[in-house]
């Protein structure tokens, strides 16, 4: 997928973060309001995230080079984690405000004016975060799905903050203001600390989720003729790119050119299965013991003993 393809919506959410910081800091001015207070701040996270995602983005898609023969790919786990983090620092600002709130409460002033502008702001996130988890999600970015699920949260954040304010104007208790904010400042938190993990798990080569993993490995019995087999299957993932490597094991008196015309059968099989993975196959002989290493694969917790050697029909180019 071109970086342009991917690059408008990443620029609408900095449009959408620059409008929307306007709104919430007059919301705040206004009225006074620890909840819309932290509201704000969240939407000055989604400025500054906005436009690391936008930069990770131009990155990821730089085409390979000498020095990185992999692809860029891997720094949409770095911007991931990046708008994590920041996310996580704005959850605990908004703590931090609620609290010094709680201990010396204030009575917000033109509610009318602040709700209206954080209502309207939260409708525009609403409407650009729906735009970058779909794109996101189609073209399997994490950089704008993460900023995606960012902006939802901030929808979520104004939701909470404006039910606080509601409370107080309707009981005259307007510690439910600062509640309000202490809550959202703990969900907001909570977001920011899924999204880090993500980037770890990413960042450490976790292998592909559960559903792709039982299609890779349905995709390699469908393509082996008896008398074959697999193991050591490892995958991975950086950025939208996935990977799998495996070791082909096949009759030690089988040709060369069996043994390719296979992988390469195995290799059409694994990509009509998941569009796009990047495939490495290793072929060894079945019945030799070095094939099957014991320390490795108890590692990956698959089966270690020689299978029995039956015979291999020729290959038909």
């Amino acid at each position: 997928m071109a970086y342009h393809h991917l690059r408008w919506p990443l620029l609408l959410s900095l449009a959408a973060a620059v409008v929307t910081i306007g709104m919430k800091a007059t919301a705040y001015a206004v009225t006074g309001s620890v909840g819309l207070f932290s509201d704000a701040l969240e939407s000055g996270i989604n400025l500054i995230a906005a436009v690391v995602a936008t930069f990770s983005l131009w990155y990821a898609n730089r085409p390979s080079d000498p020095d990185h023969q992999y692809g860029h790919e891997k720094i949409e786990f770095f911007s991931s984690g990046v708008e994590g983090a920041l996310v996580f620092a704005a959850g605990g600002g908004s703590i931090y405000y609620a609290v010094h709130r709680l201990l010396d409460p204030k009575t917000p002033d033109d509610l009318g004016i602040g709700t209206l502008l954080a209502v309207a702001a939260s409708a525009v996130n609403f409407a650009v975060g729906l735009v970058l988890l779909r794109v996101g999600r189609r073209h399997g970015s994490i950089i704008l799905e993460a900023d995606g699920h960012h902006l939802m949260t901030d929808v979520l954040t104004t939701a909470g903050v404006l039910a606080g304010l509601g409370l107080g104007w309707l009981t005259g208790l307007w510690w439910f203001d600062p509640l309000a904010a202490l809550v959202v400042g703990v969900q907001i938190g909570f977001t920011g600390f899924r999204l880090v993990r993500r980037s770890f798990d990413g960042l450490m080569d976790r292998a592909l989720p559960a559903d792709d993993l039982s299609r890779i490995r349905a995709a390699i019995t469908a393509e082996l003729p008896p008398g074959t087999t697999f193991h050591h299957l490892r995958t991975r993932q950086a950025g939208r790119r996935k990977f799998v490597d495996f070791h082909l094991l096949v009759d030690g008196g089988q040709s060369v050119r069996d043994g390719h015309t296979l992988a390469h059968r195995v290799e059409e099989g694994l990509l009509r299965a998941v569009p796009g993975l990047e495939v490495t196959i290793h072929i060894e002989p079945i019945d030799e013991r070095a094939s099957w290493e014991e320390a490795a694969l108890k590692r990956l917790g698959e089966e270690h003993t020689p299978a029995p050697v039956l015979p291999t029909p020729p290959i038909d180019d």
